[in-house]
């Protein structure tokens, strides 16, 4: 009797956050984006591509994704609502993509981030990697091929650069593309690669053992010799499902080796844009971030008065806010940069390394804002907060994208330790 008794009182289920905490709402219903006044800087077909995403985000996103972040699964019921908003491809014109400007395909991917940076994620691998990679670096056979079915989210794709030795040195890969007749033998291992447990193609990156430099290829899924097992305890972007690789004897026909990857220097080229793209990812969620805490400071109360008659609060709202409008400009230049032709690694490096440290301050202030409910999913703000950790370290981490920026401006790589030498006589 003592034992049921006890069972009974607890084990009872969580009470609903609503009904547990009144005082604010939570993110399963979204607050408006009120104040940046982005649309200024875009074009009409801009501004459309930004409300329809937001709409989309806002509405049938957002009241699931802390379920699943919270389980550290993938939503595939999301994929459908993504093939809707026909954003898959991007800039790329033809094959079914719908050929938006970077800026428009920099904004959408700002507001799936806003919602929930594991959905922008999934959608940047897929889209501005993999299938960016295809549009500037396939056979015109591959983009037909392939491009389609991946603008619809009929095929899912992933990228796999990084190795477990290879992070930062990226170009150092110890994957292996060995020509045999009619094709190519893969060997080696990636690590990190998001969308692997449920791609349908792969596109891997492995160092040709002939001229000794990196090519790039084609793998189904179903390719004998492919294995991938999820990484498991990750603490930020958990929906994303990442991945180890290992590639034992994999045979790619002729067919999937993409003529246009000789060397990293063609790996780069997808990176600089991918960069671009990636740097309005942390733009998304610190807007998200301020949109959760402006809301949630004028419905919480203390002392009798709302969070947001307090000046210190005050304080830091400004100052995420003002972080986001110098985050949104630097942002928007690099998509202007990039549509003139104009754009450099060290530009994108710089956007990049910049932009994701001003919005870890964002979401740092914002954390303190909702004080307990700063560590609750729910508010969204502590999700965002751990989504932003591997955002600051992928596509380069803050410190080597710094240090990218240095080499153009003083001509001088730093990447290296300097050599070790002999010990001065003096």
């Amino acid at each position: 009797m003592h034992k049921e008794a006890k069972s009974s009182y607890f084990d009872m289920p969580a009470l609903d956050v609503s009904v547990a905490f009144p005082q604010a709402t939570p993110a399963s219903n979204f607050p408006p984006c009120n104040y940046y006044q982005l649309a200024d800087l875009l074009t009409p077909e801009e501004q459309a591509i930004r409300m329809k995403v937001r709409e989309c985000m806002e509405t049938e996103i957002a009241p699931i994704m802390t379920k699943y972040w919270e389980k550290a699964e993938f939503p595939f019921e999301i994929i459908p609502k993504f093939g809707a908003l026909h954003i898959a491809g991007g800039t790329i014109k033809g094959y079914g993509c719908p050929g938006h400007s970077i800026t428009g395909s920099a904004v959408a991917a700002a507001e799936v981030a806003r919602v929930d940076a594991s959905c922008s994620t999934f959608l940047l691998v897929h889209s501005s990697l993999a299938m960016l990679t295809i549009g500037l670096c396939g056979s015109e056979m591959q983009k037909e091929k392939y491009l389609p079915s991946l603008a619809e989210f009929d095929t899912i794709a992933c990228w796999g650069l990084t190795e477990p030795n290879y992070g930062s040195d990226a170009s150092g890969l110890g994957t292996t593309a060995k020509k045999v007749e009619g094709g190519w033998i893969l060997e080696g291992q990636k690590r990190w690669i998001g969308n692997s447990t449920f791609a349908d193609i792969l596109v891997i990156f492995a160092r040709n053992t002939s001229t000794n430099q990196i090519n790039g290829f084609i793998v189904k899924k179903d390719a004998p010799g492919l294995q991938c097992t999820k990484i498991e305890n990750k603490i930020g972007l958990r929906i994303v499902q990442n991945g180890d690789i290992l590639l034992k004897n994999v045979f790619v026909p002729d067919e999937d080796r993409l003529p246009g990857v000789n060397s990293f220097q063609d790996t780069n080229k997808v990176l600089a844009v991918s960069r671009v793209m990636v740097a309005w990812q942390p733009i998304g969620i610190a807007m998200g971030v301020y949109d959760m805490c402006h809301r949630y400071l004028k419905e919480r109360k203390q002392f009798g008065a709302p969070l947001a008659a307090f000046q210190i609060n005050q304080q830091k709202l400004v100052q995420m806010l003002s972080n986001i409008q110098a985050m949104i400009l630097v942002g928007w230049r690099l998509c202007k940069l990039h549509e003139s032709d104009k754009l450099t690694h060290g530009h994108a490096s710089l956007g990049k390394s910049w932009i994701t440290l001003r919005a870890r301050e964002t979401v740092a202030l914002g954390r303190e804002l909702l004080g307990g409910n700063g560590i609750l999913a729910d508010f969204h703000v502590a999700k965002a907060f751990c989504d932003l950790e591997p955002i600051y370290t992928f596509e380069g981490t803050y410190d080597i994208n710094t240090l990218v920026t240095g080499r153009e401006i003083t001509g001088l790589a730093s990447f290296k330790p300097a050599p070790v030498r002999q010990k001065s006589r003096l």
